[in-house]
């Protein structure tokens, strides 16, 4: 199913994601540590600078997207619907975010709030809402992936991001994630204005061991690392973490009321994500 789009698309600039459990503690010292080599993110408030993030994510009836994580897939990808800051106030970005052994990729389209709906992945036409050729195209082959696994929405993500943007590098990003929040979901268009949020920032949903009030840091770079990221991670002892919010959020769900009923997906199928 993915395979041949992703050789198709060998052109697209592949970038790389680290994710780091941070106490709270420690981010003053580590704002400070990359002050010279980032600026605020132009489109965060405040200060620090944040603003709110809300994904919607889709999964097939057997949940083979989050079984691909969990099983550590060397290729996989989500499918997931975001929006910021009050809902209804920003557009809609429909996205592929994969994961190809080392590297991410990412597709997104942007659409206006009012016309995301589940008729616009299940209808066979498409009205005239997109920039260009190529947001069309990449929006086709989100909508083909949701036929393809029969996706539904599962779950809401909600949180905080801080967030800053390199100075010099080409690209690099580093935010910092806070008041992580989940709800389950069948809706394509409510993004939990009328459902029960949960809170994420827990020991429990962190993994065993780690502080309920860490954050979550995000290094995100392309192909090469540069010098002073990996100066960032061994001044501050930093260790890495596959931290995921979508299965986080099913993780916790379980000792809340229900774990959702998640028949192993076959061999094909995983392959195929």
């Amino acid at each position: 199913m993915f395979e041949e789009w992703k050789q198709a698309r060998r052109d697209l600039v592949a970038r790389y994601e680290s994710k780091y459990l941070v106490p709270r503690a420690l981010v003053p010292e580590i704002r400070e540590f990359i002050a010279p080599f980032c600026r605020r993110d132009p489109y965060a408030l405040g200060t620090p600078p944040e603003y709110s993030v809300t994904t919607l994510q889709l999964d097939a009836p057997t949940f083979s997207l989050h079984y691909a994580k969990e099983w550590e897939a060397l290729h996989r990808f989500k499918l997931r619907v975001r929006t910021y800051g009050d809902i209804g106030s920003a557009p809609v970005f429909t996205e592929i975010k994969a994961k190809l052994e080392s590297t991410i990729q990412k597709w997104r389209v942007q659409l206006p709030f009012d016309h995301w709906n589940k008729d616009l992945v299940m209808q066979v036409g498409l009205p005239r809402i997109f920039r260009n050729a190529h947001q069309e195209n990449d929006f086709l082959q989100f909508r083909r992936l949701v036929w393809e696994l029969g996706a539904q929405p599962v779950l809401l993500v909600r949180y905080i991001r801080e967030s800053y943007v390199g100075r010099v590098d080409r690209y690099a990003r580093v935010t910092f994630d806070r008041k992580l929040q989940y709800q389950m979901t069948d809706s394509w268009t409510g993004f939990g204005r009328a459902g029960r949020w949960r809170n994420m920032d827990s020991a429990g949903a962190q993994g065993g061991g780690h502080a309920p009030s860490n954050l979550i840091m995000e290094v995100k770079t392309l192909s090469h690392t540069p010098l002073w990221v990996m100066d960032l991670v061994e001044r501050f002892q930093l260790r890495r973490c596959g931290f995921c919010k979508y299965s986080a959020g099913l993780w916790c769900e379980g000792l809340f009321q229900r774990y959702p009923a998640m028949g192993a997906p076959d061999q094909e199928e995983l392959a195929h994500a």
